[in-house]
């Protein structure tokens, strides 16, 4: 029996389901990656020339306010009616059309309107897939999922860059592009999924931690770590050009994109080796906690830098620690939450902790930078790390009494 299939014991999902699960992840973050960082702002430098910017700011503030009510709004409908395949369905094929709309967009106002329907329809798709997990995933293979799952910003940066290559497409054939391979990637998991079933997963009872006096504090921390984990993982996303170059003006954006693109790739084969460990001690947590201490230390390290040399070197600790962490953690939410009915819901709240951050870092970095510079937005965000490492030692020590 190879890796894939020995995970969990007796009670393990199909290889196959897991690969096309994994691949269909993957293409749900083709669907936004490219077009978010790069089609986009392209799209609204052409239409709005020198307000790019504060145009790309509404554009963002909006799509992130639309995304997060829609995950929420689609998990729970897709708890309802039982069924999510027809739900990621219909969030594919509206997904695609709308990206295959965006030339279509002539100011501002349409492109705002376009991005918020487009965000509904790609969280239509992401929030019931996300749940379909909880229901065909043993507790024993969520380690090996997250792993599998790490695959997916990998999948995001390297379809960036294959669109941008110079000659290869104009603005519309770039979007057809990336609309293919949302489909190509997403559709066989729904055609030749086929998920075993476990009843054991569907019962709507309290089942591990939540047996505790209070079940939900476990479900509390994890919010919470993950929260504080993507708040720094968002502002480096957000600012990672702008903190090198004022370490060395010479940095380029084609630089810092190879050195991004590494990061992610690297962090695969480290979050399968991290969640096939988990899954084989039974410590689901602890991979997570030594993540969130190593993102701290790397973050001491950016900023204590003043050269390029342990600048780079602090990053990439950073960056192959929090890209493992957010790929576990998205597989091992689904073993705390207690009900599953609430299923869909409860993960389109935990998506709040990927969609939140994008609404105040900016404030955050504005309030620290000038005041501070970089060197203290680092400090502070690696407080912010150390904080959830010691929430998720703390649901590591409750899962482990409750085990």
């Amino acid at each position: 029996m190879n890796a894939l299939g020995q995970a969990g014991g007796d009670a393990r999902q199909s290889a196959r389901f897991l690969l096309l699960y994994a691949l269909g992840w993957a293409g749900c973050s083709i669907a936004y990656v490219p077009f978010l960082t790069v089609l986009l702002p392209l799209r609204v430098t052409d239409m709005a020339g020198a307000g790019d910017v504060r145009v790309l700011g509404y554009l963002t503030f909006g799509g992130a306010i639309a995304a997060s009510l829609a995950n929420i709004a689609f998990g729970w409908l897709s708890d309802r009616t039982g069924y999510r395949r027809a739900w990621v369905a219909a969030g594919l094929a509206g997904n695609c059309a709308l990206l295959l709309m965006v030339p279509l967009a002539q100011g501002a106002g349409q492109l705002l309107a376009l991005l918020l329907v487009w965000q509904v329809m790609l969280n239509m798709m992401m929030g019931p897939l996300s749940a379909w997990a909880g229901d065909c995933v043993p507790d024993g293979q969520k380690g090996l999922l997250g792993g599998l799952m790490a695959f997916a910003p990998a999948a995001g940066a390297v379809t960036s860059a294959v669109v941008t290559i110079p000659g290869l497409a104009g603005p519309e054939g770039r979007l057809w592009i990336v609309a293919t391979v949302v489909a190509v990637c997403v559709l066989p998991v729904l055609l030749f999924g086929r998920p075993r079933p476990f009843p054991e997963l569907m019962r709507d009872d309290l089942r591990g931690p939540a047996e505790a006096a209070d079940p939900a504090k476990p479900v509390k921390r994890m919010w919470a770590a993950r929260l504080l984990v993507q708040v720094a993982e968002a502002a480096l996303f957000a600012y990672l050009l702008y903190w090198f170059r004022s370490i060395d003006s010479a940095v380029t954006d084609a630089e810092v994109a190879r050195i991004f693109g590494f990061v992610l790739a690297a962090a695969v084969p480290l979050a399968l080796l991290s969640g096939r460990w988990a899954d084989r001690a039974g410590r689901p947590i602890v991979p997570l906690a030594i993540c969130a201490a190593i993102a701290a230390l790397g973050l001491v390290t950016m900023a204590l830098a003043q050269g390029m040399a342990l600048a780079l070197s602090g990053y990439v600790v950073f960056g192959l620690s929090s890209t493992v962490f957010l790929a576990l953690h998205s597989s091992q939410t689904l073993r705390v939450l207690p009900r599953a009915r609430h299923r869909g819901r409860d993960l389109g709240i935990f998506n709040l902790t990927n969609t939140v951050p994008s609404l105040f870092m900016p404030w955050l970095t504005i309030a620290v930078v000038p005041a501070f510079g970089y060197s203290g937005l680092m400090a502070i965000l690696a407080v912010l790390a150390v904080i959830a490492c010691l929430l998720l030692i703390s649901t590591a020590r409750t899962l482990s009494r409750k085990g």
